[in-house]
């Protein structure tokens, strides 16, 4: 008979390393073949024909691939700086307050956007900036960056919420009782310590929207396309090792931003915990 007080642990079960290694392998094995095959000489994704970097310098001489992508960086650096901002109050508001009535209503009204289908979303926000610009004439990105800053908020409110929920208080009470205003005790005291989950939601934020493509396909205006928009279209003409060139730079731009995030969060935590 075994012994009851043995504590259960999944990593010692004999089918663990193998169903690890599968879920490893199906998760990255088909990234390794669009990297790879962004280096192919011809114009197969399927046929190996030789080492080359023709079709980075295809996708980097490509004015649509250059103007799609700034336009992508523009408007997930903006709707996820303006998300993060909405995200912050709204976890403030409804972390920093006594529990009553209602509060569970506002935390699922904050997070419906991530229950709700995208396709949903999409429609409605087409139904609404159409009356918009009709009734302004305007048709600008303002549209995609207030979209995107939309579908955004709650995923930026989540490590927020989360990082806020786990702060200690006390910090807060001391600032109050050496007569901090409210706003310097934010900016002094809560803003600090709440840096790792701004980052977080920043970057999940950026994420998020340069990966959108249903509601930017309903809501953004003639020669308004992202990135995700433009391979679109581009894979509806015939696929070529140029989409898995431009797929390859941003796997690596979010390598690049991941690890980031992942010293600055680190150094941060260690400065707070010496302090």
């Amino acid at each position: 008979m075994a012994n009851s007080s043995t504590k259960f642990d999944i990593r010692h079960q004999t089918t663990f390393p193998a169903i690890a290694i599968i879920c490893v392998f199906l998760m990255y094995f088909p990234v390794a073949l669009l990297v790879a095959y962004s280096f192919n000489a011809g114009p197969s994704i399927a046929t190996w024909e030789g080492f080359s970097f023709a079709w980075y310098l295809s996708a980097w001489n490509n004015d649509e691939v250059i103007e799609a992508s700034l336009r992508s960086i523009v408007i997930a650096t903006s709707s996820a700086t303006i998300a993060i901002i909405a995200a912050t109050m709204a976890a403030i508001a409804t972390t920093r307050t006594r529990n009553y009535r209602g509060l569970a209503v506002k935390y699922a009204f904050i997070n419906t956007p991530l229950m709700v289908p995208e396709i949903v979303t999409a429609v409605a926000l087409l139904v609404l900036v159409a009356k918009v610009k009709i009734a302004t004439g305007y048709s600008g990105l303002g549209y995609l960056i207030a979209a995107h800053t939309a579908f955004c908020i709650p995923f930026a409110y989540l490590p927020i919420r989360a990082q806020l929920e786990s702060m200690d208080t006390s910090l807060e009470r001391a600032a109050a009782d050496l007569y901090a205003t409210p706003w310097k005790a934010f900016r002094r005291v809560t803003l600090p310590l709440l840096s790792p989950g701004i980052l977080s939601g920043f970057m999940l934020s950026v994420v998020i929207s340069l990966d959108d493509v249903v509601i930017t396909e309903f809501v953004k205006s003639g020669g308004q396309d992202t990135l995700p928009t433009y391979m679109l279209g581009q894979l509806r003409r015939g696929v070529t090792p140029e989409m898995n060139a431009i797929s390859t730079v941003f796997l690596l731009l979010s390598v690049v931003i991941v690890t980031a995030f992942f010293f600055i969060s680190r150094n941060k935590s260690g400065t707070q915990k010496r302090e």
